[in-house]
């Protein structure tokens, strides 16, 4: 099954980043996902199917579209 992961989307992961922040930003899709650290502001690319066995749940929809 496939997650849907749009721009702006705001993802939990299971592990918190080492600034402290379990919270990261989706700013690229493709078959890489960009993300930004919203505690450090860090950028990093994860493939597609890492970051939807990292991901715990979205917290925030990019366009103002409630959680699932």
């Amino acid at each position: 099954m496939v997650i849907e992961i749009n721009l702006g989307d705001i993802v939990k992961l299971k592990k918190k980043h080492p600034c402290g922040s379990y919270e990261w930003e989706v700013v690229r899709l493709g078959a890489d996902i960009g993300l930004k650290c919203t505690g450090c502001q860090r950028r990093v690319m994860l493939p597609r199917s890492v970051l939807e066995r990292r991901m715990k749940g979205a917290v925030k929809r990019g366009s103002g579209r409630p959680v699932d």
